[in-house]
């Protein structure tokens, strides 16, 4: 950090074009966005964002960058949420006069990139940074903001008005709500409520949120901006967070809900699509087909939920030549496993729980044979379980959900990985109606009763087939979150379906 630092007030001092380099996901963006920034505010005279295109440059950092520090006349590169394996780009800037400091929170399985000035990673093996090692890249950028406060470059409390971006960045990339993450997000939703980024209040606008908690930002606002990345290209998502208009912000804020809206309908096909063909009994899910590469992700997302197995999704992007996403929970690390197999892969990386990755061409059954053994070889036993809902609390009266008890349940937010909602069991209550919503009716709505007789509302979005099985008049035990509902001028209590035990009659 402080090499860093030193070298980000020295393009200040002498007056030097600084590009900031990100990626085209939401935490890419925000972190960028955040830098830049920083950077302006240390009075860095010019300062321009570059993002790669996921369809044209990838995973990481892209040699596109190369060209366009040199015809730019950029003397400094700065990354965000990219560059600590990407060591060959640097050195190639290196060669042509350009400094590079890496700001980043991926694994960094190649070593320390040696040709940069600075590499800011939590996660460096030479580091021990406790909490901060599940910092996002807008977390990172956020530290290098606060370093720069300490040295009196930027004015005390003047960063804080970026935390709005920062906890966008750390909830949309998953990253544990504890320690400093969770102080970033409890005040950056603070923040966030103040915002003066246009941008950020028109999208919310036309997203519908009311309430300001974690989950308003997971399923509302950072689908909105991440669609411009996977659909089209994330400067739309960028532009939405830098501009000044309020016309434009509302303008933009329509396109990207627009696109998300899209989004939403080619995931669904595919899904279903995945769902009619089969996924096959091996412990590791591998599919391929002609989707739209900005939702691969998703899809495995949603095929991990569905089928609780690893999930990996790919698309032909050259002759026998495969690109995709990879989603895991519990004890399977994606980046471990990536490791394993890279002799089937041209690129890969990511998280224990996502990532990216390339399969060389004419290995796509070699692959699917190879990342299925190192699965069987770890010996994981019962992975099902870090899925399933389990109760933090068993409630017999339904009464004790009162909106008093939801107003006090809120002083826990914000929840997320590493701090999760709440999980209350619901014994034996009796199913007094079952309803299908939405119009192709994947939402479902049941009323239960308590062995008091108090009855209450639940529901379940894209619920489980086996869930619409349901019948009036059968017991169950229920897990589920607690929410407010407000409709129509009235307020309620809901739960939101996570579990269904068996029935009884």
């Amino acid at each position: 950090m402080d090499k860093a630092v030193s070298r980000l007030l020295k393009a200040a001092t002498e007056g030097e074009k600084v590009l900031v380099y990100g990626d085209y996901d939401v935490d890419g963006v925000t972190a960028a966005t955040i830098m830049a920034e920083t950077l302006e505010l240390i009075g860095v005279p010019e300062v321009e964002i570059m993002l790669p295109d996921r369809f044209i440059d990838g995973y990481g950092m892209s040699k596109r960058v190369v060209s366009r520090a040199k015809e730019g006349g950029f003397s400094l590169v700065v990354t965000v949420d990219c560059g600590s394996g990407t060591g060959e780009v640097i050195k190639e800037l290196a060669a042509a006069g350009v400094d590079v400091v890496v700001t980043d929170h991926h694994e960094m399985l190649s070593g320390v990139p040696k040709d940069a000035v600075a590499v800011v990673n939590p996660k460096r093996e030479d580091a021990d940074c406790g909490d901060l090692r599940e910092l996002c890249g807008a977390g990172v950028a956020f530290y290098v903001a606060r370093a720069l406060v300490s040295k009196g470059a930027i004015p005390e409390g003047r960063e804080k008005w970026l935390l709005d971006l920062a906890a966008i960045g750390t909830i949309c990339d998953s990253m544990t709500l504890s320690g400093d993450n969770r102080i970033i997000c409890y005040y950056g939703l603070i923040v966030l409520g103040k915002t003066a980024r246009v941008g950020l209040s028109e999208l919310m606008r036309v997203a519908g949120t009311k309430t300001l908690d974690s989950e308003a930002i997971g399923f509302q606002i950072g689908p909105r901006l991440n669609a411009a990345g996977r659909m089209e290209t994330a400067e739309l998502s960028l532009r939405l967070l830098r501009t000044k208009s309020r016309t434009e912000a509302a303008e933009l804020a329509r396109e990207l809900d627009s696109l998300n809206k899209e989004r939403r309908r080619q995931q669904n096909e595919a899904v279903s699509g995945v769902a009619e063909t089969g996924v096959g009994d091996e412990p590791v899910i591998v599919v391929s087909g002609p989707w739209h590469e900005g939702i691969l992700g998703i899809i495995a997302g949603r095929l991990t939920e569905r089928y609780q197995r690893p999930a990996f999704v790919l698309t032909e992007f050259t002759e026998g030549g495969y690109k995709g996403s990879g989603r895991s929970f519990g004890e399977f690390d994606l980046s471990k496993a990536l490791e394993a197999v890279s002799d089937d892969l041209e690129s890969g990386g990511g998280h224990a729980v996502a990532c990216g990755l390339r399969v060389k061409e004419g290995t796509l059954e070699a692959f699917k044979g190879h990342i299925n053994e190192y699965y069987k070889g770890l010996g994981l036993r019962d992975q099902g379980r870090f899925l399933e809902a389990s109760e933090d609390l068993e409630v017999e009266a339904i009464s004790e959900f009162t909106l008093d008890f939801i107003e006090e349940l809120a002083l826990l937010e914000p929840f997320g990985n590493g701090n999760p909602e709440p999980v209350f069991l619901l014994p034996g209550v009796t199913i007094m109606e079952v309803r299908k919503m939405g119009a192709d009716e994947k939402h479902l709505r049941l009323t239960v009763k308590d062995g008091l007789g108090t009855m209450m509302k639940l529901v379940a979005f894209f619920a489980r087939p086996s869930w619409f099985e349901v019948m009036p008049g059968e017991r169950a035990d229920i897990w589920v979150s607690v929410m407010k509902n407000e409709w129509n001028g009235s307020v309620s209590v809901e739960g939101r379906i996570l579990r269904i035990g068996d029935m009884k009659k």
